[in-house]
């Protein structure tokens, strides 16, 4: 399984702002820190905003914070919401044109694949990616560089 950008910068911001509870964090912040654009950044966190993992404050003094504690968060879920397909393969989708669809073994044993991969996710909350690794909160919280031009 490959997830997209898209859904990795959600998961990074995500645990950005879970190690940073205390205060609200900007989206230039979190562009400057992984340093990605902050326009395609932008619009990976109005993704999570409606997805309801995230709140955004605007206006002066204004940032992003967790829409709810992070124990509530689940991997799966974000994954869900974050990728617009979760089609393996061709036949997957609504308008397959497999000749072996619809008694394909191998899409039989991607889709149980697939399964057992978010079953995992499913088990896995952004409080236990933050808990894990104190070298991950480490790095994260570790002073901003300037990122040369």
């Amino acid at each position: 399984m490959h997830i997209t950008q898209h859904t990795d910068y959600a998961l990074r911001v995500l645990i950005y702002l879970g190690t940073n509870e205390d205060r609200l964090v900007t989206i230039q912040e979190i562009a400057d820190r992984f340093a990605v654009s902050r326009n395609h950044l932008m619009k990976v966190v109005s993704r999570l905003i409606r997805g309801g993992y995230v709140d955004g404050l605007r206006g002066k003094g204004g940032g992003l914070r967790l829409a709810c504690p992070a124990t509530t968060i689940v991997v799966g879920d974000v994954m869900r919401h974050m990728e617009s397909g979760m089609d393996l393969v061709e036949c997957f989708g609504k308008n397959s044109t497999c000749i072996l669809d619809p008694d394909c073994q191998l899409k039989l044993a991607l889709s149980e694949a697939l399964a057992a991969f978010l079953k995992v996710l499913d088990g896995v909350t952004l409080a236990d990616l933050l808990g894990k690794s104190e070298r991950v909160i480490l790095h994260v919280l570790r002073p901003v560089r300037a990122i040369p031009k």
